[in-house]
């Protein structure tokens, strides 16, 4: 979930960008007529706007407070236990523990006692629990 929240922080950045220039186009258009509510359609049009950029703006910081989180628990790692946990949790690969005990030269019950540590390590940092 780590790095598809990190795509997420990119894109609503970019789908505020576009609401702000939509918003930009929506000012320039001529009063249209007004409906029974007594707003027209050009308002209505502008207050969606600014109603969606909110949202998306609340999205935002809350995927930007979660990555940093996500981040902050992450450097308490080492290298290998960052590198461990990569491959196995963060960005999954077929055979990760085969291939993290041919680059690390260690055995497989070494490596699953150091993931069960890194995991251990990395919840205690982001949760405060172990």
């Amino acid at each position: 979930k780590y790095e598809a929240m990190e795509r997420a922080v990119e894109n609503l950045q970019e789908e505020i960008k576009r609401l702000e220039l939509a918003f930009t186009g929506l000012q320039s258009l001529d009063p249209e007529r007004v409906g029974k509510s007594g707003v027209s359609r050009g308002e209505d049009r502008l207050l969606s706007n600014i109603v969606q950029r909110k949202e998306v703006e609340n999205r935002l910081a809350q995927a930007k407070a979660w990555v940093e989180q996500v981040s902050r628990a992450l450097a308490v790692l080492s290298y290998e236990e960052r590198l461990i946990l990569q491959r196995c949790f963060i960005k999954p690969e077929k055979c990760a523990v085969d291939n993290l005990c041919y680059d690390l030269q260690i055995e497989k019950s070494s490596v699953y006692r150091k993931r069960d540590k890194a995991l251990l390590t990395f919840t205690t940092a982001l949760y405060g629990v172990a």
